[in-house]
């Protein structure tokens, strides 16, 4: 009886698990924090952002591939000074995954290897901010403008808890320790993009791939936020384009795995056309990296890009192998077999040259 009843409480404590974890809100952060309402989930599948730096002016513009049921939901980004924001071209980003594609080549063998005939009957040989003014109030609205399924807020902020709580009164949901991790955005003077994902049919949730973001505002190096990105519950993604005069690279892993590098070379609008409203007619350097963060909480900075020592280019490369041909018959088969066949030929004139009483040729007399 006693077991019948611990039994029933494992299982009670389990179904109210679950369904703390349904009501809960599951908050996701790409570079910025992805916040959802109350009672929502939302979390980010992948965040891909193509950022262009003239030495000058950052411009980034940035994609969310998200999931769940929340009706709406909250982004927050910080900037190093006043930005401008847009919709993006929603081609830029399968132009680049186009451009960046790894390469398909063959690669040809000689002996046959396991799958492949005498071995096998299966003969496919294939393998696989500027500083707030005095009197100024703790959050300023720089502007605030609509741009297809996104309200947009310009915002600096002298104090982490009066930002908070001006989001909070302007619909904005919070997680209690995002004041805390503004803090050192607060204490460089960075401003701030308030995003309030909102689609336009009124109720849909967001799910799949949002429309890009544009962002553009001066800075003297190139400096991706990710600090805020600590606080996701979940696994995150990163998947960055970096277009600069130079092939770049991150200075330091910032709490992730080691970020890779699958292409490397210059481009131009040529290549990819939506590029020209990023880096006008001239041809500029592409880096595309790919960083995994299993664990976000070890997050420690953001993102800052230096140049390499030289502009290698590197494109990934997978090979198709396959057994070497000779008019439809294995390279090796009919090498063995003609080589096998002069042997015999040759074994066969020796015999005959060596055979007993053969008479020799005559002698010629002069």
């Amino acid at each position: 009886m006693r077991k019948a009843q611990r039994a029933l409480l494992v299982v009670c404590a389990l179904l109210l698990t679950q369904l703390g974890s349904l009501i809960a809100p599951a908050y996701a952060c790409g570079c910025g924090a992805m916040v959802p309402g109350r009672q929502s989930t939302m979390g980010v599948d992948r965040e891909t952002s193509v950022v262009r730096w003239d030495g000058t002016t950052e411009q980034i513009v940035m994609r969310f591939t998200v999931n769940g049921n929340a009706p709406e939901a909250a982004w927050i980004m910080p900037v190093p000074s006043r930005a401008e924001v847009e919709l993006g071209d929603p081609d830029l980003f399968g132009e680049l995954e186009d451009l960046t594609a790894p390469q398909r080549r063959t690669r040809h063998y000689f002996w046959p290897r396991d799958n492949d005939w005498p071995f096998s009957p299966d003969t496919d040989g294939a393998s696989a901010a500027a500083p707030p003014e005095a009197g100024e109030p703790p959050v300023g609205v720089v502007g605030r403008e609509r741009l297809g399924d996104f309200d947009v807020a310009r915002l600096t902020a002298t104090d982490p808890d009066a930002l908070r709580n001006w989001l909070e009164t302007n619909g904005f949901e919070l997680p209690a320790d995002l004041a805390a991790g503004l803090q050192p955005y607060v204490d460089q003077k960075w401003e701030y993009v308030a995003v309030r994902l909102t689609p336009q049919d009124e109720g849909t949730p967001l799910r799949g791939t949002l429309d890009p973001l544009r962002l553009s505002f001066d800075s003297d190096r190139l400096v991706y936020p990710m600090r805020l990105s600590r606080l996701a519950d979940q696994p995150q993604s990163l998947g960055l384009y970096v277009l600069a005069d130079h092939r770049m690279e991150p200075r330091a892993p910032i709490g992730g795995d080691e970020p890779k590098v699958r292409f490397a070379g210059r481009v131009s609008p040529e290549d990819a056309p939506a590029l020209g409203e990023l880096t006008g007619a001239g041809r500029t350097f592409l880096t595309a990296i790919d960083q995994h963060f299993p664990q976000p909480e070890r997050i420690d900075a953001d993102h800052e890009l230096r140049a390499t020592p030289s502009d290698t280019p590197y494109q990934q490369v997978y090979y198709d192998d396959e057994l070497r041909m000779i008019a439809g018959v294995p390279a090796w088969l009919a090498t063995v077999g003609g080589v096998s066949m002069v042997l015999v030929v040759g074994g066969a004139v020796l015999r005959v040259r060596r055979r007993p009483g053969a008479v020799p040729p005559p002698r010629r007399v002069t």
